[in-house]
């Protein structure tokens, strides 16, 4: 049943959201960042937009950073939005990210602890003492049950993808679940765009590998406009990806998907995959209050971490900036 909130519940959060928004890199500013001198320049020019400094800049200190940005994001909306569930919906991938690296760690005999986050609804060392304890009965939503499945095929095959598989359909069923809770059209749309578009790299990927039907029928996940019975029926059918996409909003991903199947290269295709969801997202911009503006800055929060990861990275790798400019994804400013 969804919560009793109404779109003037959030006046308050959509004023400091539209505040937040004038601070987000637009293009303008990655482009000083790509032709700095340095990727300590760029760094710096990071900083005078309000990123934490690094010290020194290199891949471990733009990570941490990062992080802390991701945290801090979380926390400031977290005091203010007045349904929780819209929040949880940006913080499962992060809970579910906690999960594999447990579980693959327990099932290779490995520590590794130091690639766990906290910026999931449960903090990283909460979670992994819950997973080897076995006391799972406080960890939120389908955690406990997500953790017993993958470890019993885990146990079973020694096969981390097949676990990966499993708790990718917990983490998506969570989002469906709590866009359902909330009773937001909007953010339900923003979880089927989001399920559509891991459907979509899926395929590829399975497709380009020469793997066959039975492989991509167990990652693929329900909840998209794109049904995945209709998606993988039309595979087996030899229907091309542009067929199937034809006329959706994910029609430019799916051609450059078809292109990397043939041989070509993934980085335009992944690049469309994520601007197909800012797309989605955008629109908020014309909203005068409610749940939606919200979403959107925090989709558009994460687009931004993942450019200045991408920017930075390629920065530090010595990578010529056109090179890295291929790889930036829309901003939503």
């Amino acid at each position: 049943m969804a919560n009793q909130i109404h779109d003037t519940d959030y006046l308050f959060l959509t004023t400091r959201v539209r505040a937040l928004e004038c601070q987000l890199l637009d293009r303008g500013q990655m482009e000083q960042m790509l032709e700095a001198a340095t990727p300590q320049e760029a760094a710096r020019l990071l900083t005078d937009c309000g990123y934490p400094e690094q010290d020194p800049v290199n891949g471990e200190t733009l990570g941490a950073m990062l992080a802390r940005e991701r945290e801090k994001t979380f926390q400031d909306l977290g005091e203010l939005v007045p349904d929780p569930a819209v929040l949880a919906v940006f913080q499962v991938q992060h809970d579910y990210h906690n999960l594999k690296v447990l579980l693959k760690s327990e099932a290779m005999g490995l520590d590794g602890d130091r690639l766990l986050v906290d910026t999931g609804r449960v903090p990283g060392e909460a979670m992994a003492a819950a997973v080897r304890s076995g006391e799972l009965g406080d960890l939120p939503g389908l955690l406990p049950e997500a953790v017993g499945e993958a470890r019993q095929v885990l146990a079973a095959t020694r096969d981390p993808q097949l676990g990966d598989f499993i708790l990718d359909r917990y983490a998506f069923r969570e989002l469906e679940n709590l866009s359902r809770q909330t009773g937001s059209a909007f953010l339900a749309g923003y979880v089927q765009r989001t399920t559509d578009v891991a459907n979509l790299r899926t395929a590829v990927r399975v497709l380009r590998m020469g793997k066959g039907s039975e492989v991509l029928e167990g990652a693929l996940l329900p909840g998209g406009a794109m049904e995945a019975g209709r998606l993988l029926e039309g595979v087996n059918a030899g229907t091309t990806l542009e067929e199937l996409y034809a006329a959706t909003p994910l029609q430019a991903a799916a051609e450059a998907g078809a292109g990397a199947i043939r041989g070509g290269s993934l980085t335009q295709f992944e690049k469309l995959c994520d601007d197909a969801v800012t797309h989605y997202v955008q629109d908020a911009r014309f909203v005068a209050f409610g749940e939606a503006p919200v979403v959107a800055y925090l989709a558009a929060k994460e687009a931004e971490i993942l450019a200045i990861r991408i920017l930075m990275t390629g920065r530090l790798a010595g990578l010529p900036a056109d090179v890295i400019r291929e790889r930036l994804r829309e901003a939503y400013v």
